[in-house]
């Protein structure tokens, strides 16, 4: 089987080298998401539960580019730098995923690529779970 890798055009795949989604066969993985704008800037500063909005507004964008939504996805991983919000971030997470139910877990790390950035999320999925 051959890897479809997909970029989404962020600014850091090529100086790092991955994609924002490899997909084989009826799989894909999501590379870690956060509220990075096209333009360079980090939407919703300080805003836990925006940040989350907008990296499972990407993470949806990638897997639909590789042929798989949302229902598909099997687990996610969210890295947060202040664990102490982590009702915000799993809100956001509970709006897109409540009925779905991926595994999951939350991580506090201690710092993202951008000061400004609270969340970072990756999925994987599996075409066909949601049905």
């Amino acid at each position: 089987m051959t890897a479809v890798r997909l970029g989404s055009g962020g600014p850091w795949e090529g100086i790092v080298g991955y994609s924002r989604v490899v997909a084989v066969g009826d799989q894909a993985w999501v590379s870690g998401c956060t509220a990075a704008t096209v333009e360079g800037t980090v939407a919703h500063p300080g805003d836990a539960g925006g940040q989350t909005r907008v990296a499972l507004e990407t993470v949806a964008r990638a897997l639909t580019d590789a042929g798989l939504s949302l229902g598909d996805v099997v687990r996610t991983r969210m890295y947060v730098t202040d664990i102490s919000r982590w009702e915000e971030v799993g809100r956001a997470h509970g709006e897109v995923f409540g009925e779905i139910r991926p595994a999951t877990s939350m991580v506090q790390v201690a710092a993202l690529i951008d000061p400004a950035m609270l969340v970072e999320i990756e999925a994987d999925a599996v075409r066909g779970a949601g049905a």
